[in-house]
């Protein structure tokens, strides 16, 4: 399926082609013009870099997705500017704990295309996630 977007004059296509696995959070293809910027991953690290909500993901999510929000603004950008999410997991069976802060975290806008991996370790030991993003800038 094939939607066209247009807000303050910016079209945006979002594509989720016939016969693949539909999701409600994520789109497959989210299409925006503009510049790409490809910044570090995101864990939940504070300004001081301590790690915040250690063995607790909820706590985890809810940082970097404050971390994500910091970006976005230095970028002087929108959360509608992401199309791509990489998000890396220590632990599977705690997935289900990001949804419900993702689903917020993007409310009322079209989900980015999306991809989620177990990973054995990430920069510190106590991380239990990171996102990376794809951003593009408006023109």
């Amino acid at each position: 399926m094939l939607m066209f977007f247009c807000a303050l004059g910016i079209v945006m296509t979002v594509i989720n082609p016939d016969g693949l696995k539909a999701r409600s959070y994520y789109n497959h293809i989210k299409i925006r013009p503009g510049t790409p910027v490809f910044p570090t991953g995101q864990v939940a690290w504070d300004q001081d870099g301590r790690i915040v909500g250690v063995g607790d993901m909820r706590q985890q999510v809810e940082q970097v997705y404050a971390n994500i929000d910091r970006l976005l603004a230095g970028l002087g950008v929108s959360r509608d500017t992401i199309v791509r999410t990489t998000t890396y997991v220590t632990n599977l069976a705690l997935v289900a704990e990001i949804h419900p802060v993702r689903e917020r975290f993007f409310a009322g806008l079209e989900l980015p295309a999306s991809t989620l991996f177990k990973v054995s370790a990430l920069a510190e030991p106590e991380l239990m996630l990171e996102i990376d993003l794809v951003i593009m800038l408006p023109l």
